[in-house]
């Protein structure tokens, strides 16, 4: 994190002293984030939560002080405020794409959010297996995979229908790791609302939705499934947020063949103001992934995981509501009833899951 200045003011190193003690706190209980979004948990909180702000043996200074203020706030909004600026760093990433192109400002935005997350967690890999750095080496380019089909998607499709499809992937693990018959019923009520979604859904113009759109929603799915059972791995084995930093590197790595050029060549164009497109990015890249990491793990710690799990089933509606405030999209009563369906679906499977 930078250092203070002397004309900073109280609210504003209040507000980075939380945000970097959030990203270095001790490590995760199994099933907490550690990958570029970490918002589906299939751990369960065990004992009492420690109070917000507090570590073992340490007082609980500036950070701890400082939630105290807040509690008031209840933690669903906390949670629900971190989900709605996710949703806006992705609606404000798509302009970028003109100028930058989907891999050039995906690369830029893991880029920036892996500079800032070293900066703060500064991850120690000395004492990590082998398996260890490969876990944390396949969640980041699972989460590469995601990020950038995922910005493919929203270039060409509407951003609720995007993010529903998408969401299809931690509805799938969830539906497995629940091994109940009844589970069946939410898994058909989620198919219902893709064929809604891709049959009678319709794109930004008013005609059918891009194909090529349909199938990077689709392989972002793949992937969100894949990073979210590495998530568990890498959250169990590294400190706190360190586990986030080291896999947003890699990911940034992997794209850089795909990215570095389109970026360099947005960068350099003619007319092109480099230094506000990188503060563009460098915006979004805080809103995605880090402040409502912040929020998120504060919410997590004064409210149970499954609560907090049916709240996150809410993103894609969230998704939707953003993309219309934002980017004007305006969906049709199909794509609102696929997204509803989804939602219900998600909503059921973490309700009557195994406790």
């Amino acid at each position: 994190m930078p250092t203070s200045h002397t004309s900073e003011t109280p609210a504003a190193s209040s507000s980075a002293a939380a945000v970097a003690e959030a990203l270095a706190m001790p490590p995760a209980p199994k099933g907490e984030p550690a990958g570029e979004r970490g918002s589906w948990r299939r751990g369960g909180a065990s004992g009492p939560a420690a109070p917000p702000g507090t570590h073992a043996g340490r007082s609980p200074g500036r950070f701890g002080k400082a939630l105290r203020r807040p509690e008031r706030i209840p933690a669903p909004l906390l949670c629900l405020a971190a989900m709605f600026l996710v949703q806006t760093g992705i609606a404000l990433s798509k302009p970028l794409f003109g100028p930058l192109g989907v891999s050039g400002t995906t690369f830029l935005r893991l880029g920036f959010a892996a500079v800032i997350l070293l900066a703060v967690t500064r991850p120690k890999l000395r004492d990590k297996r082998p398996r260890d750095l490969a876990a944390a080496a396949l969640l980041g380019m699972a989460s590469a995979g995601m990020t950038f089909l995922f910005a493919g998607a929203i270039d060409r499709l509407p951003m609720g229908t995007a993010a529903t499809i998408e969401f299809l992937g931690p509805l799938a693990v969830a539906l497995v790791f629940a091994r109940r018959a009844s589970h069946l019923l939410w898994a058909l009520l989620a198919a219902a609302g893709v064929v809604l979604l891709t049959l009678l859904g319709e794109g930004d113009g008013g005609g059918s939705l891009d194909p090529v759109g349909l199938l990077y929603a689709f392989g972002a799915a793949a992937c969100y499934s894949v990073y979210i059972l590495f998530t568990d791995k890498v959250g169990a084995t590294f400190q706190g947020f360190q586990g986030l930093a080291v896999s947003m590197t890699v990911g940034a790595l992997t794209l850089a063949p795909f990215g570095l050029g389109q970026a360099w060549h947005g960068l350099t164009a003619p007319g092109a103001s480099a230094p506000a497109l990188l503060a563009a990015v460098a915006g979004v890249s805080l809103l995605l992934p880090v402040i409502p990491y912040a929020l998120e793990m504060t919410a997590l710690r004064r409210m149970p995981q499954r609560v907090f799990s049916v709240l996150v089933s809410l993103e894609p509606a969230v998704s939707a509501l953003v993309g219309l405030v934002v980017l004007g999209q305006l969906l049709g009563a199909p794509q609102l009833a696929g997204i509803g369906c989804v939602v219900a679906a998600s909503v059921g499977a973490t309700l009557t899951g195994r406790r």
